[in-house]
């Protein structure tokens, strides 16, 4: 019995998970499914890979060896697969980018294009930034703009800081002016902070930047858009933050909302372009990468 792409995918999901379940529906397949081609992998390497348990599962240490072989081979056939793509398509390149980020940056870097270097087809896909790494890690992506660290197995490239300004109606700032005497980020009523859906980046970064940690603040809308956000707080309902990178935009669509700094040193995230190691060394990295950083930081300067 031949050993598949397909089984050690599933394995990897498997692992990842701790759970059959979880695991199938993270691979869209039934559990059944996926159990079968479990057992058909065991069976071919003559292992018994996974420790089933009543209420738990866990790899055995055959499991765990085999886990570690099979995640580099599917990470080089996940290269390859990038690499035949890039060239049946003419040397396209696809880029994820996080929501906070994309609509503010990626409209100056595509109308830079065509640039020398850099392939004419640059294709874009926004997503929250657990998803874009696994498609990174799968192959569907070539590289992704991110502002959180990524997983160790990665390669990161520094692009440009993005500092976090505080936004809410001018009367509302004027009155929490009148009772601090530095504006921090502690200093915001965790009741008067507005939120993202849990998920997006920005809105783990709000609560540690707040000091609140994991902790989601009482005025959790799930809004699923910083503009949402930023409509709300220009109609007077609470606070919330927002990245330099947003802001001309964000002013712009929202004359009623203002916008303060933080006394330094001021909170801020860092903008990474993120690749597979075997893609960083690929000519268009140097390119991309130095147009993503020219664009944000000119962002950020107009804030």
């Amino acid at each position: 019995m031949n050993i598949t792409l397909r089984q050690l995918s599933y394995l990897q999901a498997l692992a990842e998970t701790g759970h059959f379940g979880r695991a199938a529906a993270r691979v869209h397949v039934s559990q059944p499914a996926l159990s079968v081609q479990i057992r058909e992998l065991e069976a071919a390497l003559g292992l018994e890979l996974v420790d089933r348990q009543p209420r738990a599962l866990r790899l055995t240490r055959a499991g765990r060896a085999v886990l570690e072989r099979a995640e580099r081979i599917l990470a080089e056939v996940a290269e390859l697969q990038a690499e035949a793509r890039r060239g049946a398509l003419g040397g396209a390149v696809t880029l994820g980018v996080i929501p906070t980020l994309a609509p503010y940056l990626m409209p100056s870097v595509l109308a830079a294009l065509p640039l020398p270097g850099l392939p004419r087809d640059l294709r874009l896909r926004e997503a929250q930034t657990a998803e874009l790494l696994a498609d990174l890690a799968a192959g569907r992506l070539d590289a992704v703009v991110i502002a959180t660290p990524p997983p160790p197995e990665m390669a990161e490239q520094a692009l440009f800081p993005d500092r976090f300004l505080l936004a809410g109606r001018a009367d509302r700032l004027a009155a929490l002016g009148r009772h601090v005497e530095r504006l921090r980020p502690v200093e915001v009523d965790p009741e008067q902070l507005l939120l993202l859906d849990e998920g997006h980046c920005l809105a783990d970064q709000a609560l540690e930047v707040c000091g609140l940690g994991r902790r989601r603040a009482k005025i959790d809308l799930g809004a699923s858009s910083l503009g949402t956000l930023c409509a709300l707080v220009a109609g007077g309902m609470g606070f919330t933050l927002v990245p330099e990178s947003a802001a001309e935009a964000e002013r712009r669509t929202q004359p009623g909302m203002r916008l303060e700094r933080f006394t330094a040193p001021e909170p801020e995230r860092l903008v990474r372009l993120v690749l597979r190691p075997g893609v960083a060394g690929e000519p268009w990295v140097a390119a991309l990468a130095g147009l993503l950083a020219e664009k944000g930081r000119a962002l950020t300067a107009r804030a």
